[in-house]
């Protein structure tokens, strides 16, 4: 589920070579960007930026951007991880399933997610059928091609992925095919973010995938409703350091605004097709977020006219509500950015990317398993300076 997942090493080294060609990288722009931002920040008191995107995370914490920073400007992880704000209660329905003798497919991320008691790998490990899939499309195929057997394909991830599971729907699925639909809306849960008193938010910088489907409308109310400073941007580091510096200049101006960094992929309206997709299969719903509790109107559910594919329905799960948390873990404190990983006592102790206690320490978007890996990472803007 992360931004270059499934490129080859060929594509890779082609996209690493167009970054550096067109300055994403360039050390010496992100310095002069950075002193342009420290400039500002000496007329201002503490500013708090939150982003909500793990990939975000993953190039702040990678390329070392918060050391580039002033003291007085913070940019805290919020819930940007698809998989670490899936509640324990759907792993749970999930393991329901798999136990039931029902084929679950999902993205490899999922696999070790703790549910109440046990993740997906644990139903594995005792004869459950769990497949790791790249995509719905594999799923399908995979349903198709063993007609005996029934399959579930458990949908997770924001309004990015949700597409690519509506097209397989209305694609008419094979029979023995259904839907464990576990989509979140991101707007909804910024929203809840800034009427947190406590968090004291002065800036988002909105998700650059998301954002290529919804558009920029649906966060014309932060700045709008809220006075909040809102930024699109993108994945290279300089995507994040502009984007930092736009919401810095508008609030020296006093001129809070909706601001697009990323326009080399990101229009006003978004992806037209895929939002009337979408609108066709799913409605809105209220929705449990693992550490966040209930938002409303923030999960897409199958409408009445497609319910024959929800697994949900078909095999009549029933669980309780879940426990999203194991005793010690912080990860939903983590989640919003109240503290660092490194402020919970488990990070890294009792709670590692091999044994992971908290979901935030699974997944590769998750702001614990990001800090992990990259903890002793060579920062490579800091030695180029």
């Amino acid at each position: 589920m992360k931004q270059k997942q499934g490129l080859s090493g060929r594509q890779k080294a082609s996209w690493l070579e167009m970054a550096n060609k067109l300055g994403f990288r360039d050390p010496h722009l992100a310095k002069r960007v950075a002193e342009k931002i420290q400039a500002i920040s000496a007329k201002k008191g503490a500013v708090k930026i939150c982003h909500v995107c793990g990939t975000h995370e993953w190039t702040i914490t990678h390329y070392g951007l918060r050391s580039l920073l002033p003291e007085n400007v913070e940019v805290i992880a919020g819930p940007g991880c698809p998989v670490c704000i899936v509640p324990a209660s759907e792993i749970d329905e999930a393991v329901q399933i798999a136990l039931r003798g029902v084929v679950i497919t999902c993205f490899g991320d999922l696999l070790r997610v703790p549910g109440s008691g046990r993740s997906l790998l644990d139903a594995r490990a005792q004869g459950a059928d769990v497949r790791v899939v790249y995509g719905v499309g594999d799923a399908v195929q995979m349903a198709r091609g063993e007609p005996d057997k029934e399959f579930a394909f458990f949908a997770v991830g924001f309004e990015t992925t949700s597409p690519s599971t509506v097209v397989e729907i209305t694609n008419r699925p094979p029979k023995n095919m259904s839907f464990l639909i576990s989509h979140r809306v991101i707007p909804p849960a910024m929203e809840l973010l800034v009427e947190m008193k406590d968090l004291c938010l002065n800036g988002f910088i909105a998700p650059g995938h998301v954002s290529t489907i919804i558009g920029l409308k649906p966060y014309e109310m932060f700045p709008t409703n809220y006075g909040m400073p809102t930024v699109v941007a993108g994945f290279e580091p300089l995507d994040v350091l502009f984007a930092v510096y736009m919401i810095m200049k508008q609030l020296d101006k006093g001129k809070p605004a909706l601001e697009n960094e990323y326009v080399r992929a990101v229009q006003w309206k978004g992806n037209i097709k895929a939002q009337k997709l979408m609108k066709r299969v799913f409605e809105t719903v209220d929705g449990k977020w693992r550490g966040l509790g209930n938002i409303a109107s923030s999960k897409f559910k199958l409408k009445e006219e497609y319910a024959v594919l929800d697994a949900h329905q078909r095999y009549g799960v029933e669980v309780d509500d879940g426990v999203d948390l194991q005793p010690g873990c912080k990860c939903h404190l983590v989640v919003i950015g109240k503290i660092r990983p490194t402020e919970c006592s488990l990070f890294m102790n009792a709670c590692t990317p091999q044994k992971p206690v908290g979901a935030c320490m699974v997944s590769s978007e998750g702001t614990c398993r990001i800090w992990a890996r990259q903890s002793r990472v060579n920062q490579v803007f800091n030695k180029a300076f």
